[in-house]
């Protein structure tokens, strides 16, 4: 399988774990699974000797030790094409692995088409369903052809969808989440629902009809109310790097929020997840485009504090053929929606902990979700 940017992102505890889910589920499925991912050298040896041992450290600590091919990435401006060196590998025992391979779990868009060429089957996992086809419709992003197009947004491709589907066939599957690896934790002293999230980005939309800022910021701002309607405290752990980011952080605790920087607190995979298994549930709010394509996205997040037998209150993206509503997930459209949730879980906690791990379990099993992708990839 082929992951995004978990590498050069070693803050990222959450991000790690998008892609491990995939990974231990086709594990758990019967697979022999290797990680391939590129990474940015930025020039400085001793960091980036840093991240490698790091991150290679990780992945032994994760089952991956002697599964991990990382090859350099060209960078823009310069010419995509098979890799000529790896790390820790020779490039003969990379095109060996290529070789065997019986499919690449594609989740890097813009992967090299020489490379991906490599392969005798292959996957597109889109995880940004909508945004994935806004960029391509408006040739901002130039997405290599793969044999089958895996999305986990409801509604692309159907009639219900308000994009494109690209002229493309999608395969409709949900994102995975491992019980295994995310037990439930079941602590009815837990005080704060919290969250974690990258707060701002050079994130913008532009369509036909406005121009549009796509951040988590603008989502909490417009629920930054919240703890006055509520005696349940709140907590986001973000990732803060401006003046305005503090600013911004300083202006929500005087409205109630406890803020804590994600780096002191899910920096590591291990961190992430004593983090969510520490709270009493989750509340979070979607980005603008989410809203505006309506596609019953949820997080890969959410999943990880359902599986852990955290309910979850979070922001209502479209309607869902198969999203719960009401019982270990509530959905909220208003801020009153929001800490009417709040005051339901808090008045069964036990039942919604129940409830929130009976989804994770039943709707988004990583084992499951594998063996449909393999039997439709392969088929």
């Amino acid at each position: 399988m082929s992951p995004f940017n978990v590498l050069n992102f070693a803050e990222g505890g959450g991000h790690f774990w998008v892609y491990m889910q995939y990974a231990q589920g086709l594990r758990q499925s019967g697979c022999d699974v290797y990680w391939l991912e590129s990474f940015r050298n930025r020039g400085n040896a001793q960091r980036h000797s840093g991240l490698l041992s790091q991150f290679m450290a990780r992945m032994e600590r994760f089952g991956f030790g002697g599964k991990v091919v990382l090859y350099p990435d060209n960078g823009p401006g310069r010419e995509a094409g098979v890799p000529r060196q790896y790390v820790g590998m020779s490039a003969a025992d990379a095109e060996g692995i290529f070789e065997r391979a019986d499919l690449l779990l594609n989740f890097h868009y813009a992967i090299a088409p020489s490379l991906l060429a490599r392969f005798r089957r292959t996957v597109l996992m889109d995880i940004d369903p909508g945004l994935l086809q806004f960029w391509i419709s408006r040739g901002q992003l130039s997405v290599p052809r793969h044999d089958v197009y895996f999305t986990t947004g409801e509604t692309v491709g159907t009639p219900a969808a308000l994009f494109p589907d690209c002229g493309l066939r999608w395969i409709h599957t949900r994102p995975p989440v491992c019980p295994a690896t995310w037990p439930c934790v079941f602590d009815p002293n837990a005080e704060a629902f919290t969250t974690v999230s990258n707060w701002d980005a050079d994130d913008w939309i532009v369509d036909d009809h406005e121009v549009y800022e796509n951040t988590k910021r603008v989502a909490f701002l417009e629920f930054a109310g919240l703890p006055r309607l509520t005696k349940q405290p709140l907590e986001l752990a973000l990732f803060l790097r401006t003046e305005r980011d503090a600013e911004e952080r300083r202006e929500l605790e005087k409205r109630g929020w406890c803020i804590r920087p994600s780096r002191e607190v899910a920096s590591t995979p291990e961190a992430y997840q004593s983090y969510v298994q520490q709270s009493r549930g989750e509340f979070s709010c979607a980005k603008r485009s989410c809203m505006r394509f309506q596609n019953a996205w949820i997080s890969d997040r959410t999943l990880c504090y359902l599986a852990s037998g955290k309910p979850a209150v979070v922001q209502n993206t479209g309607p869902s053929s198969f999203l719960p509503n009401g019982e270990g997930l509530f959905r909220f459209a208003t801020v009153e929606e929001a800490a009417d949730a709040l005051d339901a879980v808090n008045a069964d906690y036990e039942r919604h902990c129940r409830a929130a791990r009976q989804i994770a379990e039943t709707l988004f099993d990583a084992k499951q979700i594998a063996q449909d992708i393999l039997y439709y990839a392969l088929n």
